[in-house]
């Protein structure tokens, strides 16, 4: 993929969001139907890759480690950005089997959980994918841990097509999932934009005076930032953008700055299409040097072994 760094940086034009999933760069691994009726319950062990589930008729319940339970109806679309252990149930109490994601081996065909025969009490698609970032853990930290969406077409209508698309064999079907996956995300995680969201990047977006700050930090990532510009720019004093800015993101400005200035040189790093002097610019940088210093302290190793090891 492009990596967006390659592009203009104008402030007009930065999109965090769609950053974040370009660089997390996710790839569609399986999904299947899945299918309950009577008295079922599944409980899954934490899996750790991104996973997501989309109603298709009928109705059950979910329970997602740390989070209020919540009742998926038709149409209802969750994704899970990093999948921790979870219950999915009909409405009945019963002793879930517990199923391990990372032994078990995928089925061919549709799931069926409770009773075999008749109508099921709910039908979903069901799938996960893997973020080949080496980032992933810090940009996933930026993301909600449940994303619930209900009711929206579009996200319905992404469903539909990845499995399709997941289950043919036509050619280019692996660029077809990706960028589809790709879309699904944006979408998922856009519809979820508001102030009700956990500590991270989708929260800090829907603060008006956060937002503009975050669209300047990646727009304009080579600029020398402090605080107090930051703070200017938010309409906010240094102290309260400092701390209006960490309990809404969940960390520091500037340490969310590096961070994120990390994530894009590393992505550069790999791409090898840009010498060290011209990635410590694209980041912010003023010499090599300066950059090889911050890289190393903040990754544990020179850039230029970085490069070396991940081509």
């Amino acid at each position: 993929m492009q990596s967006p760094y390659f592009m203009s940086e104008s402030p007009t034009l930065s999109d965090p969001l769609s950053e974040v999933i370009a660089l997390l760069q996710p790839r569609t691994v399986f999904s299947k139907q899945i299918s309950g009726a009577g008295r079922w319950g599944v409980r899954y062990s934490e899996f750790g890759h991104p996973s997501f589930s989309a109603v298709l008729e009928g109705s059950c319940r979910l329970v997602v480690d740390g989070c209020p339970a919540l009742t998926l109806e038709a149409g209802d679309f969750v994704l899970l950005p990093a999948t921790p252990g979870f219950t999915m149930s009909g409405f009945d109490a019963v002793e879930p089997t517990r199923i391990d994601p990372k032994v078990t081996s995928a089925p061919t065909g549709e799931v069926r959980h409770g009773t075999p025969e008749g109508p099921p009490d709910v039908r979903m698609l069901g799938g996960y994918f893997i973020f080949d970032s080496p980032d992933a853990a810090m940009l996933v930290s930026l993301l909600p841990t449940v994303v619930h969406v209900r009711g929206v077409e579009r996200l319905s209508m992404l469903v539909r097509l990845l499995g399709e698309e997941s289950t043919g064999q036509r050619p280019g079907r692996d660029l077809v999932l990706a960028r589809l996956v790709e879309v699904l995300l944006i979408e998922a995680l856009r519809s979820t934009t508001s102030g009700d969201a956990p500590p991270g990047l989708l929260r800090g977006l829907a603060d008006a005076h956060l937002a503009p700050a975050v669209r300047q930090m990646h727009g304009q990532l080579a600029r020398s930032w402090t605080v107090a510009q930051l703070a200017k720019t938010a309409a906010l004093s240094r102290s309260a953008f400092f701390e209006r800015f960490t309990r809404t993101v969940g960390i520091p400005p500037m340490e969310y700055l590096l961070a994120w200035r990390m994530a894009v040189a590393k992505d550069l790093l790999r791409r090898r299409d840009l010498d060290l002097t011209e990635v410590a610019e694209r980041v912010g940088y003023g010499s090599a040097s300066t950059f090889s210093t911050a890289f190393s302290r903040h990754v544990g190793q020179p850039p230029s072994r970085y490069a070396r090891m991940s081509g």
